[in-house]
């Protein structure tokens, strides 16, 4: 099968179109168990009637796992957001609903989001031990729920075509804390636009009835899970969130 059609290149990925189709194309060595567990994570949201691109396929390219699902023409929030700036007000309202609509919904056999970080955690190499410890402390402590969660929500994982918004990319989903989900929002904001990240937490407060307080109080968490990835331009920027007395 021969792939022309290049939408966007990720890390250990390319994103094709063809025809109906968008076909999501891993290196020769993504490992297996990641990618059908991103296929299973998303038909696991399917079921929850969440208006998301369905799955129609796994399969094997040229040697290469490949997960194909269903086309959405449209535009992505982000694209959006950045045409349109005077209207990014009514974008932002657009977004949190969105977002508080996931966290309405639940999926049982999802992966648990505090296994999740607990492991992040606990690999983590650049912090030291005992920082890890009170991290872990802190988790420990926080409310245990079972809500959706996309993990990796911001505008670019959001389609508006004309039947709809449909939210994509579910490889990070969890069941678990909206608020941490929050947090890990927030943070994708912040590290790009403050002011536009700090406008985001107030709309999310105002909309889930949520303290402000104790979305602030997943921040330094969710930044430790984040510096997991080890992306040289967020590192200085998230380690400032590690002092987990900050919301004390």
């Amino acid at each position: 099968m021969k792939l022309e059609n290049v939408i966007t290149s990720r890390s250990h990925k390319m994103i094709y179109q063809s025809g109906d189709t968008i076909i999501k194309l891993f290196d020769e060595n993504y490992p297996k168990s990641d990618v059908l567990n991103e296929a299973l994570n998303q038909s696991r949201v399917e079921e929850t009637g969440l208006n998301i691109p369905n799955i129609i396929e796994v399969s094997k390219i040229d040697g290469k796992w490949a997960i194909t699902m269903e086309h959405i023409e449209g535009k992505t929030l982000a694209e959006l957001m950045k045409e349109n700036p005077k209207d990014i007000d009514k974008y932002l309202e657009q977004f949190v609903s969105l977002q508080v609509e996931i966290h309405s919904k639940r999926a049982p056999l999802l992966n648990r989001q505090k296994d999740k970080f607990i492991r992040k955690i606990k690999d983590l190499k650049d912090i030291d031990a005992s920082t890890r410890y009170e991290l872990l402390t802190r988790l420990d402590g926080m409310p245990k729920h079972s809500k959706v969660c996309h993990g990796d929500f911001n505008p670019s994982n959001i389609i508006v075509s004309n039947k709809g918004s449909y939210i994509i990319d579910w490889s990070h989903a969890t069941q678990g804390n909206s608020s941490a989900d929050a947090a890990r929002t927030y943070l994708l904001f912040a590290l790009q636009n403050e002011d536009l990240a700090k406008k985001y937490m107030k709309l999310f407060c105002k909309k889930s009835d949520i303290a402000l307080q104790y979305v602030q109080n997943w921040l330094p968490i969710v930044a430790a899970t984040q510096l997991g990835k080890e992306n040289p331009s967020e590192k200085e920027f998230l380690t400032k969130w590690l002092d987990i007395f900050e919301y004390q």
